[in-house]
């Protein structure tokens, strides 16, 4: 089955008004520092696994693969100490992925007008302000380009404030295409694909990567977390 195109819309996360409301009263959804660098139970329900859920957005991999890895690490490596620092641990656990890993990582995100299935964070960034319809069926068409152009990979980009007809100009670009309304044009097939595994691929894969980390670094500030923000060296110690 062919893989769908993506794109994650993040402005950031001060759009996420439940969630920054939640980390003012202290019912934030992300799981205090030491809760999560404390955990290595390996649970899908966990501290650990939840807060990378929660920056990361869930997927198969980030349960199977990335908790565990990031738990030993954080057992085993100077100490982190901020969950800015973790996001860097986690980012160094995903450059040691295969190409396929990764790709399924970044598929973890919806794609901009995508309404089922979503996290509460996504859902509440894809409601926070209003797309034409013209405008989403051209994102729609962009992204199965996308696909088409790079096999295996799905789009994905740090929106940082940016509305869906500014993204569907940076997709075209992208691309290669003119701007445009259209919902079919140019046909997907005429686009030239590129070789899984070749170096373009796999720079179009890293920089999908790297927009991630942006991301979730940006739901850390809306959820009010201070990137100077640390804890004691000994927080994440095992007795």
């Amino acid at each position: 089955m062919p893989m769908r195109s993506w794109i994650h819309s993040v402005k950031p996360l001060g759009d996420f008004k439940t969630a920054a409301a939640q980390a003012e009263t202290g019912s934030s959804p992300l799981p205090p520092l030491l809760e999560a660098l404390s955990d290595s139970s390996g649970k899908d329900d966990g501290p650990l696994a939840r807060a990378l859920a929660l920056l990361f957005e869930p997927s198969p991999v980030l349960y199977r693969t990335l908790v565990p890895a990031v738990a030993t690490h954080i057992q085993n490596a100077p100490p982190v100490l901020s969950y800015y620092a973790l996001i860097g641990v986690a980012l160094e656990v995903i450059e040691s992925w295969s190409d396929t890993q990764k790709a399924e990582f970044i598929a973890g995100h919806p794609r901009i007008g995508e309404v089922k299935g979503l996290s509460q964070l996504s859902a509440q960034e894809q409601a926070a302000k209003a797309t034409p319809p013209e405008v989403l069926a051209r994102l729609a068409h962009l992204n199965a380009c996308y696909e088409h152009r790079y096999p295996g990979l799905i789009y994905i980009t740090f929106v940082n404030g940016r509305s869906r007809a500014e993204i569907k100009d940076e997709m075209e670009d992208v691309l290669g295409l003119e701007h445009s309304l259209s919902p079919d044009e140019p046909p997907v097939v005429s686009l030239q694909s590129v070789e899984m595994g070749t170096e373009e691929w796999k720079k179009e894969l890293q920089r999908a990567v790297a927009d991630v980390c942006k991301i979730a670094k940006s739901r850390l500030k809306a959820l009010g977390v201070d990137s100077e923000t640390v804890v004691a060296t000994t927080a994440h110690a095992q007795t």
